[in-house]
Parts: C-alpha cells; sequence; structure tokens
C-alpha cells in the first residue's frame, strides 16, 4: 500500500454546486466526517474547480442537487468540459476499464414535490456515466431530501410531505455514517 492509499492519506476531493444550501450543508457534514476519519480533504464548488485533475486523487465526492431531474446548467457545463479534458488526454478507453485506487461518490439533494426520489436518480445515473468513462468507479450515490426553497407548497404538499428544514440533523447524520463506513470499507480493502 503506497502512502496516498492509506486511510490518513487518502487524497480526497469534494466538489459540490449549490444554489439554495442544500448540497452545501450536505458536502460540509462530509468534510467534517472526513476530518473525523483523519483525511483532510480539498472542498471546492464546481465553478473553482475546472483545474483539478481528477487523476490526482483516490477518492472523489461530487454532490449538486436534481434540477427537473437533471444535473443543474453549471454541473453539465463543468461535466462536459471535464469530459472533453479526459477524451483529448486520451483517457476514455474502449470498455471503459476501472482505474484502481480511483473512488467516486456522487451525492444527490432532492425535493421531489412530484415523483419523489425518482426525480433525483437520473442525476445519480448521469454523473455515474461521467466517471465510469474515465475509469473511475462509482461506491455509492446517496440521495438526501431538501427542502424546496421559495415555495412552500412545494415542500409541504408535495410527494414527500412536509420537507421544511431538510437536509436535518437526522439527514446529516446518515451522511456521517456514510462516509465513516465507507472510509472503513476503502481502509480495510487497502
Amino acid at each position: 500500500m503506497t502512502q496516498s492509499e492509506s486511510g490518513s492519506e487518502l487524497r480526497t476531493l469534494v466538489l459540490y454546486w449549490s444554489a439554495t444550501g442544500n448540497t452545501k450543508k450536505v458536502a460540509n457534514t462530509i468534510e467534517k466526517a472526513l476530518t473525523a476519519q483523519g483525511i483532510q480533504p480539498v472542498i471546492k464548488t464546481v465553478t473553482d474547480a475546472a483545474e483539478e485533475d481528477f487523476y490526482n486523487y483516490n477518492l472523489i465526492f461530487l454532490g449538486v442537487p436534481s434540477y427537473q431531474f437533471q444535473p443543474p446548467e453549471p454541473v453539465q457545463h463543468f461535466l462536459n468540459e471535464k469530459m472533453r479534458f479526459h477524451r483529448d488526454r486520451g483517457d476514455i478507453k474502449l470498455c471503459a476499464p476501472r482505474i484502481p485506487g480511483k473512488t467516486a461518490v456522487i451525492f444527490c439533494t432532492y425535493s421531489g414535490p412530484h415523483t419523489g426520489i425518482r426525480e433525483a436518480t437520473p442525476v445519480g445515473e448521469y454523473i455515474e456515466q461521467f466517471f465510469e468513462h474515465i475509469g473511475i468507479g462509482v461506491a455509492a450515490k446517496w440521495y438526501i431530501v431538501g427542502e424546496f426553497h421559495n415555495r412552500e407548497e412545494l415542500s409541504t404538499r408535495g410527494m414527500l410531505g412536509d420537507i421544511r428544514g431538510r437536509p436535518n440533523e437526522q439527514d446529516l447524520a446518515e451522511v456521517t455514517s456514510n462516509v465513516t463506513t465507507l472510509i472503513s470499507s476503502l481502509r480495510s480493502a487497502s
């Protein structure tokens, strides 16, 4: 095991885009949970991460909200630019072979007023394809309920019932638990 693969030296990047603060709240929780595990992650918004090379990291978290069952435009633009970069560099290979020691986690906040979690799962699938194309396996996709801001009826009368104030303490505790379990799994595998 190399130093960069050991649990305490796991090079980790936490990326997110957040318009209302829901996804940022989850990203900050992930950062705190990683720090508690002895990992010092780099945390950035996708708008500040254009120069980041994903291959410099062992673990990448990418968080976005679901907008009409798609990633928001700034995230789609970011991923398209990254895909172009990897294609031009020759990183995308036939059959998308997985690169050992490279793992991603996708986290998606959603309100789901019409069809619930089904409004978020296409976002996770979309982003997973990006990572798989560049050889980074996706260990998990986490979907976290978030309040619908500026339209109270969508946070109180939608498919999920009253979701005001979410992600709440319980949601964030689950995120922390997920991070702890993931890091434990990665450490035991190395």
